[in-house]
């Protein structure tokens, strides 16, 4: 398998992730069939059903109301995601920031939730740049979900899926150079 960082078996890392985060208060556990928690985060494991009863006791934990990107918001979250990636030497392969969540495909040399971390911490001094006033502001769900992509038709499937399958585009960047 010549893909120039060896096999699967001998790689550290993955070639990419695709990291998905949301926003404060805006995807809430039980709301929809395709969320996981977690207890339940393990690949195979059902997703929570619906549940109006989770979603009330969410929502009466929350510290802040709900927050959402408008499109200022969201521009600013993605040239600070490529800024982190550029930063840290990672690649980055697309992004996608909707006004409740955000999809990034990025590898390099570090742990997903590195990565993830990074982002939020980068877009949240961005977004502190543009409304200081708000930097106490809760911006970003807990966690988000991590996804490993470990063969470059992964990276395909993810960065089409990041770029082309979300609905209407919002804050979209894809890399023009498709070389892995």
């Amino acid at each position: 398998m010549g893909d120039g960082l060896g096999t699967v078996a001998n790689r550290t890392f993955p070639l990419a992730y695709l990291i998905t985060f949301s926003c404060y208060g805006k995807r809430l556990h039980g709301e929809d069939a395709e969320t996981v928690d977690r207890r339940t985060n393990i690949y195979g494991t059902p997703f929570i059903p619906p549940s109006p009863k989770i979603v009330e006791i969410e929502e009466q934990q929350m510290a802040q109301s709900p927050f959402a990107l408008n499109a200022d918001q969201r521009e600013i979250v993605l040239r600070a995601i490529q800024e982190v990636c550029a930063y840290r030497a990672w690649r980055l392969w697309a992004v996608h920031v909707r006004s409740d969540h955000i999809h990034v495909v990025a590898g390099g040399q570090q742990a997903s939730e590195k990565s993830m971390n990074d982002f939020k911490t980068y877009a949240s001094r961005a977004l502190n740049r543009l409304s200081p006033n708000e930097s106490d502001r809760k911006r970003w769900a807990r966690h988000g979900s991590t996804v490993y992509l470990w063969m470059p038709e992964d990276v395909a499937s993810a960065v089409d899926y990041v770029v082309r399958q979300q609905g209407d585009p919002m804050a979209v960047w894809e890399n023009p150079d498709k070389s892995l």
